[in-house]
């Protein structure tokens, strides 16, 4: 299935500022046999991002370290941000394919422990800025960001409260970044009163449904509403809030349906007056 490039704007910025392109990615699932989507990988920084974020899910295999720096060299040249998902710390397992038709459960199942120790070191040994349990303050395109992020919290890995707390006053915006779009997550964001929130996990559902005109996703892999599963959405007061609907799959469960893999270029623009 080919891969969809999905493009928003998101008007956060300061008036007079200059526009500001993220290309938001998740949910590799990086094999090393995984050639043709390396390849695509490769091509992103064609796309000319002033900010990369990862959601996290690079891997999909003990041995695909390698392979992820290989397919995201271009791209280790910009800045980047990256939080980890429950496969990169623990190896995919053979997966009933009917769950991707049904609520989350709660259930977990581990497989073998994953290289993310070396994926992060290596990560960063590039300049990309760790934000599991992180907060710090970026500058890009003369904006002052404050970008911080969550660990997994499909494990429960997650700590909102190591890094909670208004935008510190010398920034002009702020940006959470999370793996799973839990609504703990969302809600704790959202009191901070974040301007936007980048997360994955969903898939997009991975198995969508003709709806109405579009499709629509039975699951999302957490207790976001359906209706979130990919995309931009905005509800009431919350933040702005992106999920990717990611690259990759399961490798026991290699299936998509009307959800082809995807890139997002998010371009961030001044706030209307």
């Amino acid at each position: 299935m080919p891969m969809k490039l999905r493009e928003f704007s998101v008007p956060i910025l300061p008036t007079g500022a200059r526009d500001i392109r993220i290309l938001h990615f998740s949910d590799l699932h990086l094999t090393p046999r995984r050639k043709r989507e390396i390849a695509e990988i490769r091509s992103w920084h064609e796309l000319n991002p002033d900010l990369v974020i990862s959601t996290g899910d690079f891997l999909a295999h003990k041995d695909a370290v390698n392979t992820a720096l290989y397919a995201l060299d271009p791209l280790l040249d910009l800045p980047g941000l990256f939080v980890f998902g429950s496969n990169d710390y623990y190896g995919p397992m053979l997966k009933n394919p009917f769950s991707y038709l049904t609520p989350d459960d709660g259930s977990r199942k581990l497989g073998k422990p994953l290289p993310s120790d070396e994926l992060d070191i290596r990560l960063q040994g590039r300049g990309w800025i760790n934000l599991n349990h992180s907060k710090r303050i970026i500058t890009v395109s003369g904006v002052a960001i404050e970008v911080r992020g969550t660990d997994d919290a499909h494990l429960q890995l997650d700590d909102y409260s190591k890094v909670a707390g208004k935008k510190a006053k010398s920034c002009d915006i702020s940006i959470g970044v999370t793996h799973a779009p839990y609504k703990r997550i969302i809600d704790a964001m959202s009191a901070d009163e974040l301007d936007m929130i980048f997360a994955g996990h969903t898939h997009g559902g991975q198995v969508r449904i003709p709806w109405f005109g579009g499709t629509r996703s039975l699951t999302t892999n957490c207790d976001l509403p359906n209706w979130r599963s990919r995309g931009l959405t905005k509800f009431g007061n919350e933040p702005y809030l992106h999920v990717s609907a990611g690259m990759g799959y399961n490798p026991y469960t290699p299936i998509r349906v009307l959800c082809p893999p995807e890139v997002s270029l998010i371009t961030l623009i001044a706030r209307q007056r």
